[in-house]
Parts: C-alpha cells; sequence; structure tokens
C-alpha cells in the first residue's frame, strides 16, 4: 500500500521509492533539461532495501512514483532459523518473523533487542540495538 505518489523529478538521493514493485533507496539521480519538443528525463538508481538488488532506470521528469510506507519498531529475539529470526515486539508483546539482513547475520543472537522495519507489509531486521 503506497501512501503517496511524487514526481521523478522530485526525487532526492536517500530517498525511498517503490521500483519494480520493490521498496528501493534512490542512490543517484540525474535530471536532464527539457528540450525543444520533450520533456525532462530523469535518470534514477536505487538500492532494493530487501533484497539489495540494483535498479537503474531512465523516466520523463513528470512521471508519477510511489513512495513506500517504513515503519520502523523494536523487537527481541527469540529464535533464529538460517536467515529468519523469530520477534517479539516490545510495544504490543506480539511475535512475528522477519528476514535478518546479511550484514548482521553473524552479530545477531537470540535474547538481543533489535530495530525491524516493516515495510509494505514485508519484515526484514536492519540493526542491533
Amino acid at each position: 500500500m503506497v501512501s503517496k505518489l511524487i514526481n521523478a523529478s522530485e526525487l532526492r538521493k536517500g530517498s525511498s521509492v517503490m521500483i519494480e514493485d520493490a521498496p528501493c533507496i534512490v542512490t543517484k539521480i540525474d535530471i536532464s533539461k527539457t528540450g525543444k519538443h520533450g520533456h525532462a528525463k530523469a535518470r534514477i538508481e536505487a538500492v532494493g532495501i530487501i533484497d539489495d538488488k540494483k535498479r537503474v532506470l531512465v523516466k520523463p521528469g513528470h512521471e508519477k512514483f510511489g513512495v513506500p510506507v517504513i515503519e520502523k519498531k523494536k523487537g527481541q529475539v527469540l529464535s533464529i532459523l538460517e536467515d529468519k529470526a523469530s520477534l517479539m515486539d516490545i510495544e504490543s508483546y506480539e511475535t512475528l518473523e522477519a528476514k535478518i539482513m546479511d550484514d548482521i547475520k553473524g552479530e545477531i543472537k537470540e535474547g538481543s533487542q533489535v530495530e525491524y522495519w516493516n515495510i509494505e507489509g514485508q519484515l526484514i531486521v536492519k540493526r542491533i540495538i
């Protein structure tokens, strides 16, 4: 569920955007000037938040993009199974299952407190608190 739409020319480095139905963070954006008969073009480079895949696309400056809803919450790790962690939310005490990001896989342990993100219904463990 996308909360709002923005134009490609309004994107900035570090902003979040939906590209190819995947939530991404913009790493670089170049906007060309308008031509005699054309519109401004935006060349967008972005990296997926969940899959870490690089995406590059060129779109007109007036093209609309969705902005994903990202909720940042805290939880405690109950158990770890391969690349998934069973978490208990600190505020609501509900039990959740979230994907562990590759950069913290070796550091995470049972009982540690973590920050997890809810991005469009997908849960990921982002960092250890």
